[in-house]
């Protein structure tokens, strides 16, 4: 896959054979640390009032009824400076993917169980945020949706790429990937510390992001946000950066 250090837990490289694949997405192992730490001093204030705000004006739309709490939304890092993984730059920017072929590729070298499953467990159509990692100011960039479901990651039988595994067989593989398209740019950046300065209020207050993988599990390139966790960062769009 050509994503932004694309889809990948632990890298991935564009493979030869079939050069539409995109390179793993997003360091799984060192950059989400390195990310946390950019961002350990969120913007000063608190985001309790944007966020009552917010559950108001969903509950106003809902009739007061809570939404029930399912993973329906995801979250995909990629990387979008170069990085060299066995010698191979596994760059891959939101612009990498506008550039693809009907803007659309496969997230390939997911190699963590868990963020393995999660692709296992994506639907056509749903959406994902696009989200910039292992760079100077990590962060949301685009919407993107699943186009094709879980199907076999054709990297880990090349012997060539970096996320290659010898122990998986093609009558049985172990690695999967889905194809994204994109779909559009968020109407504004949406950066980590601004993400994180609300995980943190909401923590306090009870807010749609007290529990967001983006902080919980941090190291997953692959990550489910519920419904109300979609909409809400969806809804720092509209608000003037901190």
């Amino acid at each position: 896959m050509p994503w932004p250090s694309r889809k990948r837990d632990k890298g991935a490289v564009a493979d030869k054979k079939e050069p539409d694949a995109k390179i793993a997405k997003t360091e799984e192992e060192t950059s989400d640390k390195e990310e946390e730490e950019k961002s350990a001093k969120p913007p000063a204030g608190s985001s309790k009032s944007g966020w009552k705000n917010w559950k108001k004006a969903k509950e106003s739309e809902s009739g007061g009824e809570e939404s029930k709490i399912t993973y329906c939304h995801w979250l995909l890092k990629s990387e979008p400076e170069s990085r060299l993984e066995k010698g191979v730059d596994v760059k891959f920017s939101v612009d990498d993917l506008k550039a693809q072929p009907n803007q659309t590729t496969c997230w390939d070298g997911v190699r963590n169980y868990q963020a393995r499953n999660f692709l296992r467990a994506m639907k056509l159509g749903q959406q994902a945020f696009f989200y910039h990692s292992n760079c100077k100011e990590p962060g949301i960039v685009a919407i993107v949706k699943i186009v094709k479901e879980a199907y076999p990651d054709h990297t880990q039988f090349d012997q060539k790429d970096p996320h290659y595994d010898s122990t998986s067989r093609k009558e049985n593989p172990k690695w999967s990937m889905v194809d994204v398209q994109f779909v559009r740019m968020t109407k504004r950046f949406i950066p980590l510390s601004e993400i994180k300065a609300h995980h943190l209020a909401h923590k306090a207050d009870g807010g749609p992001l007290k529990d967001m993988m983006l902080f919980t599990r941090q190291r997953l390139s692959i990550q489910p946000l519920t419904q109300e966790e979609f909409d809400f960062v969806l809804s720092l769009e509209e608000e003037k950066p901190h």
